[in-house]
């Protein structure tokens, strides 16, 4: 049981240290709003629940339901929700009552972004679930529920560091959109989605 909750350790950090990135500037988005850290928390573990659910789905024969070729076009919703956050920042520029509003974060925005951002875990959790049985991909599932949680303070954390979390909130306007955009244009890629 130890080996398989060290293993399951070493495999979320391994999947999921990139999401600080986007978590951060989700606090950033919500930096001064009032229950921004539940909601992203809940986004987080409803977003990595539907991963888990996938890849424990997959690993026991429903793959039919989830074909491996439909992953790279989880890229579509990062990419849908980037380009709606720019054009929310152009349209807003000059407003800054649409800015303060517009900076909330809503937890079904972390979900999708999580979920979306995820599919590599799924390719990578299917064998590993393939591989050590019920028993001890129960043991993962757990490890890696608890460890959502810790990923969302590490990600709060960095975001609220003195001069990280001041260029964050002066650049979230720029950099949210660029992050998710980016991140929907390389799952797509990395995927072959479209034939990329």
């Amino acid at each position: 049981m130890l080996t398989s909750s060290a293993q399951a350790i070493g495999l979320f950090i391994a999947t999921n240290i990139d999401d600080i990135i986007v978590l951060s500037l989700f606090f950033a988005r919500g930096a001064g709003r009032p229950g921004t850290t539940l909601r992203i928390l809940a986004g987080q573990y409803v977003g990595f629940a539907g991963i888990l659910a996938a890849a424990v789905l997959v690993s026991l024969g429903a793959g039919a339901f989830l074909p491996e070729t439909a992953i790279p076009y989880f890229g579509l919703i990062p990419l849908i929700l980037g380009l709606w956050a720019a054009w929310q920042a152009l349209r807003d520029d000059d407003d800054d009552d649409a800015k303060v509003a517009n900076k909330s974060v809503a937890v079904w925005t972390v979900a999708a972004v999580t979920f979306a951002n995820g599919g590599d875990n799924i390719g990578v959790y299917v064998p590993v679930f393939l591989n050590v049985g019920p028993a001890a991909t129960a043991a993962y599932c757990v490890v890696f529920l608890v460890l959502v949680s810790v990923l969302v303070l590490a990600a709060r954390f960095v975001a609220t560091r003195p001069g990280i979390g001041e260029v964050l909130e002066r650049w979230e306007h720029i950099l949210f959109p660029a992050v998710l955009i980016g991140l929907g244009l390389v799952i797509l890629y990395s995927g072959g989605a479209f034939g990329l």
